[in-house]
């Protein structure tokens, strides 16, 4: 990813409002060979970093984020 890839500040912005911490959001896809992450779990949002990354402490004990634009997760 470059830097001309990263989403807009009112993007971010918006993804703040959207998933506050707390957020509770399940995993729809996440292109992460390594995670063993699966379609189906569910977590709590922690926070949203500057370039759009959800980090969410998954109930499986992972805390993996979610790429903006990569990974998708919906709000329960």
């Amino acid at each position: 990813m470059s830097v001309r890839d990263f989403p807009s500040k009112e993007t971010v912005l918006h993804l703040k409002e959207q998933y506050p911490p707390g957020t509770r959001v399940e995993l729809i896809c996440m292109d992460e060979p390594y995670s063993k992450l699966k379609p189906g779990d569910q977590g709590t949002v922690s926070f949203v970093d500057d370039i759009g990354t959800i980090f969410v402490d998954w109930d499986c004990g992972s805390s993996l984020g979610a790429v903006y634009g990569v990974d998708m997760i919906r709000k329960l």
